[in-house]
């Protein structure tokens, strides 16, 4: 048994340590809103915050996340992850909407390390998160007015 503290809840989970934490998340504690995109971290379709940290957990086994605090896009709260996502509603930012999980994790924790990013520090901050539809300036304009609304 390996026990994980998802969103705030500790988690027995009966499953190899191998196991990569997407699929623990998907398959065994039915958190569907983290995605599979590519299956070698080069996408972010997969993003959740370890610890604080935005991490690919496509790559990340279970056995390496045992004990250390999960979040998910499920279990989003406070001051930056509001501010994210009502910007992300208020300019309609989402077109498919597959990898927007992934993106909303990675630019909650670069709003949390960055309170006020420029353009190249958001390309920087987003690099690696992948959307096939090319939301990429609304993306960015999401995350200035997230940034407007924290100031």
């Amino acid at each position: 048994m390996i026990t994980l503290k998802v969103n705030g809840t500790s988690q027995e989970l009966d499953v190899n340590p191998d196991m990569p934490l997407l699929w623990a998340l998907r398959d065994t504690l039915n958190l569907t809103g983290t995605k599979f995109g590519c299956g070698v971290a080069q996408c972010g379709a997969c993003t959740v915050h370890v610890d604080g940290q935005a991490v690919r957990s496509c790559t990340i086994t279970v056995g390496q996340v045992a004990g250390r605090t999960i979040t998910t896009i499920e279990g989003l709260s406070g001051k930056v992850a509001d501010a994210v996502t009502k910007a992300w509603q208020q300019l309609d930012v989402v077109q498919c909407g597959y990898c927007q999980s992934g993106q909303i994790m990675s630019a909650i924790k670069l709003l949390t390390i960055n309170k006020k990013p420029t353009n190249k520090e958001i390309d920087a901050g987003m690099g690696g998160n992948i959307c096939r539809c090319g939301t990429y300036v609304r993306i960015r304009q999401a995350i200035h007015e997230a940034a407007k609304t924290l100031a």
